[in-house]
């Protein structure tokens, strides 16, 4: 069996960059009505709409789509979205002629803006759409009419293996579910992507002779000895316990503060199950309060900086990665960036990933990463929908958890994210220089953007190898090149996945949240920042609960739980 090399630096930037990344998988094919052609598709004019034949269109058919250029996204060999190594790939082995309406630099929300005024113009929209992220647009799109039942073509054409990765969790179609029909295709990202874990400088807590914190109480201890303790050496006061930003939320993605929350049973700027079984605005529980008061002290004890409520998740990492913060909390993929760069900074700066502690009656509480950040549409006018099956089958075959042998042994694409040396040697993107014009992440050009994902691979595969296991499969043979942190932030994330508080409501935005949520929201963040920094007393909570409630929080609970009934 051909050895597989995948780089892992390629898939571990990819899901830096994206907080989602290709993981790599395959199963078997959809045979349904007709004769398999070892290909991953099935041959016959009951499941094709145009001549197929080894795996193939006989006669080229089309698709045509629009595409948002991102920032992490580089071209080569003077190529560019419409014409590219992965279009040639499309017409050259599926028989499939990706026609680009219009594409966008991602700036600015530029791809949302420009899909919107297409809805409102009335233009004819493309074949298919991919579209992460606002699900009031995808929900937009889908209402305007022009897309097809995207579950029963799913049904139809898609492959086993492409069934199978959607099967982890049902509940992705959950956003895009009409009276029953599922109107989008969710777009698959890694499991516990974004779930947090601990992360402590090491070499502070070995200076101070501490040990990791598993209470609250702990983590207290540790927290005043991080910031009154020297920990750095340099005879000042010049160093924080924890590094957090909750400019955006106080539930976030990165230098996240869910977890605080988590100890006392809450979980703020999500939908929660609350005690009689009905879904619950985690900001409006009366468990936020400790939380708040917690945040409060610390602050005025010096643990966090003052300077927090104005941090994005990216501007708060940057106080840990200086050696000026001795925890900050976020995912499993830190390790390599952006934490990475502690260790540039700092010589001799060492951390590791704990699990989270536990509050005072031994609660953690962690948020969760929803498997799908978005999905595909398809035009009710396109000609060939089985088309796109045939390409995204084609990848969950063959790319998505390949065997070593297959198309995508060593990469996607050679000479664009890996080469082959003169004795056989595969160069990844951690040896950019070997490959003629450097290392280009070419699956980022595929319409799904990131070929296609198997939401639970990555992360089991992770523990699975930091639990001492070798690897059996060539890609956990790429996972195996891991640095240890990773593997080990991995298996914290599954040991406490019984932590995990995932947002309950994945629906499209009730109308009430249409028209009310931006006041809601900003009232929210509003009391939030000002118990924390000490400037409303605790009992402000209860009043803007009050005021939320009346100004239309208690009809947006109404709907949401009459959409949370219709699924359950």
């Amino acid at each position: 069996m051909k050895k597989f090399k995948k780089s892992f630096v390629t898939v571990l930037t990819s899901a830096m960059l994206m907080t989602s990344l290709a993981a790599c998988g395959g199963s078997s094919v959809n045979n349904a009505n007709t004769g398999n052609t070892g290909d991953g598709a099935a041959t016959g004019d009951s499941m094709y709409s145009a001549k197929f034949e080894n795996g193939k269109y006989v006669e080229p058919v089309s698709i045509t789509t629009v595409f948002p250029i991102t920032t992490n996204m580089k071209f080569k060999n003077g190529e560019n979205i419409e014409n590219n190594v992965h279009t040639k790939w499309a017409k050259e082995t599926l028989g499939i002629d990706i026609k680009y309406l219009w594409t966008v630099s991602e700036q600015n929300n530029a791809y949302a803006t420009k899909l919107r005024l297409m809805l409102s113009s009335g233009q004819e929209m493309p074949d298919i759409i991919a579209f992460r992220g606002d699900i009031k647009l995808i929900n937009d799109l889908i209402d305007s009419g022009q897309f097809a039942d995207a579950g029963e073509l799913f049904d139809k054409y898609a492959s086993d293996a492409y069934k199978e990765a959607m099967a982890q969790d049902p509940t992705a179609w959950n956003p895009y579910i009409r009276d029953g029909v599922r109107m989008g295709i969710p777009i698959l990202e890694n499991a516990y992507n974004n779930d947090p874990v601990m992360y402590i400088r090491e070499d502070w807590l070995k200076k101070l002779n501490l040990k990791a914190p598993e209470t609250l109480d702990e983590l207290e201890t540790v927290m005043e000895a991080f910031t009154n303790g020297d920990p750095d050496g340099n005879g000042k006061k010049d160093t924080i316990a924890l590094s957090i930003g909750f400019k955006n939320n106080l539930n976030t993605w990165m230098s996240d503060t869910g977890w605080v929350f988590g100890m006392f049973g809450a979980m703020p700027n999500q939908w929660n199950v609350g005690s009689d079984g009905k879904l619950v605005y985690g900001s409006t529980q009366p468990e936020m309060k400790p939380g708040l008061l917690k945040l409060q002290e610390w602050m005025k004890k010096g643990y966090i900086s003052k300077e927090s409520g104005l941090y994005d998740e990216v501007k708060a990492t940057e106080a840990f990665t200086a050696g000026k913060a001795g925890i900050i909390v976020g995912p499993y993929w830190m390790t390599g960036w952006p934490l990475s760069d502690l260790k540039s900074n700092v010589p001799g700066a060492e951390y590791k990933p704990y699990p989270l502690p536990a509050g005072p009656d031994g609660k953690v509480g962690r948020h969760g990463t929803p498997i799908s950040s978005g999905a595909v549409l398809i035009n009710k006018k396109m000609k060939h929908k089985d088309a796109f099956f045939v390409y995204q089958n084609y990848l969950f075959d063959n790319w998505a958890n390949p065997d070593g042998e297959g198309p995508f042994a060593n990469g996607f694409a050679e000479g664009y994210d890996y080469a082959i040396g003169p004795n056989g040697e595969i160069y990844g993107e951690q040896d950019s220089d070997k490959i003629p014009g450097g290392w280009v992440d070419a699956i980022r050009y595929t319409l799904t953007f990131d070929g296609a994902i198997i939401p639970y691979l990555r992360i089991n595969g992770l523990a699975k190898l930091a639990n001492g296991e070798q690897p059996s499969t060539p890609y956990e043979e790429s996972l195996a090149k891991a640095i240890p942190e990773q593997m080990q932030a991995a298996k914290i994330i599954v040991d406490q996945k019984d932590a995990v508080m995932m947002e309950m409501f994945t629906g499209k935005p009730t109308p009430t949240q249409v028209s009310r949520g931006d006041m809601l929201s900003k009232l929210e963040k509003e009391v939030q920042n000002k118990i924390i920094y000490g400037q409303s007393s605790i009992d402000e909570f209860d009043s803007f609960v009050e005021k939320y409630n009346s100004s239309g929080g208690i009809k947006i609970a109404e709907e949401v739980n009459e959409w949370y009934e219709s699924v359950k």
